[in-house]
């Protein structure tokens, strides 16, 4: 059977291209802001771009705050993409509303004083390289170094370092990704990143699949 996989809707774009993708790589794929649908779904993918308060005001409106919250401490796989990672910490310098408050942290806005230094634009728009740290099963067989495609102002800072699997290079070193337990979240967009991107969302297919691989990483 193939992996039902749950996409959470709370109106922040980019998802029917996380579907595709999903659906490319063999899973079953809903976009859905369902409470059900999600609580019982095999794995939860949280994508988005957008702004913070926009987006925590339409979860709080759709009563999706604490299905997040379920659904990670479920133990179920969950990958969050883009604004689907900013959004998991606790504040934003984007907004003033608070977000989910999953990872201790905030994030913060990529510092133009720096990027401009050696000519580089706001937002990060492009080919980046992503240098991993931490061997999650959604990252097996992804070369270190690997290159995807981002399209950010703001970057996730979380406060416990070891979470941060992986760091990007733009002007600074930012956190690119994090994992721990069932939970990986990226900034870049794997599905505009091409075969790479691809193995990922596979990965975390697998990960679904075999759930206890969870239980055997920690």
């Amino acid at each position: 059977m193939q992996p039902s996989i749950a996409i959470i809707d709370y109106d922040a774009g980019n998802i029917r291209s996380v579907q595709k993708a999903l659906e490319e790589c063999g899973a079953s794929a809903h976009i859905t802001a369902d409470a059900d649908d999600i609580v019982n779904a095999d794995g939860v993918v949280f994508p988005g771009q957008g702004a913070c308060d926009s987006s925590m005001q339409s979860i709080r409106e759709r009563g999706l705050f604490e299905v997040i919250r379920r659904s990670i401490d479920s133990g179920k796989p969950f990958l969050g993409v883009c604004l689907g990672l900013q959004l998991l910490l606790e504040s934003s310098e984007e907004g003033d509303e608070p977000c989910l408050g999953i990872l201790k942290g905030s994030t913060k806005r990529l510092p133009p004083e720096k990027t401009d230094q050696v000519g580089l634009k706001i937002p990060h728009m492009g080919w980046n390289s992503v240098s991993l740290s931490v061997q999650h099963p959604v990252f097996e067989g992804i070369p270190d170094e690997s290159y995807f495609y981002f399209v950010h102002s703001y970057y996730a800072d979380p406060e416990d370092k070891d979470m941060v699997a992986g760091v990007t290079s733009y002007g600074i070193d930012f956190c690119s990704a994090v994992a721990w337990d069932n939970v990986a979240a990226v900034q870049f967009h794997p599905e505009k990143s091409g075969s790479v991107g691809l193995r990922l969302y596979k990965n975390f297919l697998q990960l679904v699949e075999e759930n206890g691989r969870v239980a055997a990483w920690r």
